[in-house]
């Protein structure tokens, strides 16, 4: 029937099939998949900082100073946003980026979550290390209770 040696092998291809996965679906839960970043960017970011936050956990660090960095249009924040937040919208972002510091965490918000996701890849891309999607985005936000502010 089965050797201790075949034993062994099942057990290792399990692994790897579950360390396969759970690689990707990090990504997943992050709205992007490996194939979207090159191998040396997954490589210099992995163990830096989480792709995602949670809005609990990206009021802590806003708290603690963080670059809060909201993406999306002009009227979206007029209506309301994060107080201290900074507006770049998300297509202008690219040719913007020089107004975002490199050298502090940044933390990428939005109405739901999924542009700051791109937001959060753009910038990886142009170099910068530490930046961090909100989950749930600013409607998450407000649902938790947590207070913005309106106008400019």
């Amino acid at each position: 029937m089965f050797t201790d040696k075949r034993i062994q092998h099942v057990v290792i291809i399990i692994l790897s099939v579950a360390l396969s996965l759970t690689f990707l679906l990090g990504f997943s839960n992050a709205g992007e998949s490996p194939a979207s970043l090159t191998p040396q960017a997954v490589a210099d970011h992995k163990d830096i900082l989480p792709s995602s936050i949670t809005v609990a956990e990206a009021v802590k660090k806003r708290d603690q100073g963080v670059f809060i960095l909201d993406v999306r249009q002009v009227p979206e924040w007029e209506e309301y946003h994060i107080p201290g937040s900074t507006l770049i919208p998300l297509n202008e972002l690219a040719g913007r980026q020089n107004e975002v510091p490199k050298e502090r965490e940044v933390v990428v918000v939005c109405r739901s979550g999924q542009r700051s996701a791109k937001g959060r890849d753009i910038l990886m891309e142009a170099g910068f290390k530490k930046v961090i999607n909100m989950q749930g985005g600013l409607l998450q936000w407000r649902a938790d209770g947590y207070p913005t502010v309106s106008g400019q």
